[in-house]
């Protein structure tokens, strides 16, 4: 929500989703839109790759742990897979010596599509590598909406 209150409301969250969700549409409009110039076999594989390194064996991993825990390696994995930023350079130096491509649209389909269609975002050290309710994130929830969720901005709370 803020810099100091680093966790989302439904709809703040929502509408977060909402927005890359809008990004995913220009992506796949303009990826439609030149599809007879999209070399497939380039397009599958940057779509595929980021959860071939960066989802598929923290997936494993967490599957086959006793309690949950796994090695923070397949958290920075996920990070760096699901990152404009890794990307941002991937792309840059492929097109710097290759150059551009309308394949490249696959990245941001598909890191747009977990974050706007899954609620998938990047993966924090302080909880499971799978989605799985925090009780003590739960309560302060509760607590959060309980004490504020029905109260309208004021001028002086603006």
């Amino acid at each position: 929500m803020d810099h100091v209150n680093r966790f989302e409301s439904r709809v703040t969250f929502r509408l977060l989703r909402w927005e890359y969700g809008v990004a995913l549409l220009v992506c796949a409009a303009l990826f439609l839109l030149h599809l007879s110039e999209v070399r497939w076999w380039v397009a599958v594989l940057l779509f595929v790759y980021i959860d071939l390194i960066g989802y598929i064996p923290g997936a494993i991993a967490f599957r086959g742990s006793i309690n949950g825990r796994i090695s923070k390696v397949y958290y920075v994995l996920y990070n760096t897979m699901h990152s404009f930023v890794t990307h941002a350079v991937v792309l840059g130096v492929w097109a710097a010596v290759a150059g551009f491509e309308w394949a490249f649209l696959a990245v941001p389909i598909h890191l747009c599509g977990d974050r706007a269609l899954f609620g998938n975002f990047l993966k924090s050290f302080r909880v499971q590598f799978e989605p799985v309710a925090v009780p003590a994130f739960v309560e302060f929830e509760k607590r959060v909406v309980a004490q504020h969720g029905a109260a309208r901005p004021t001028p002086e709370r603006v």
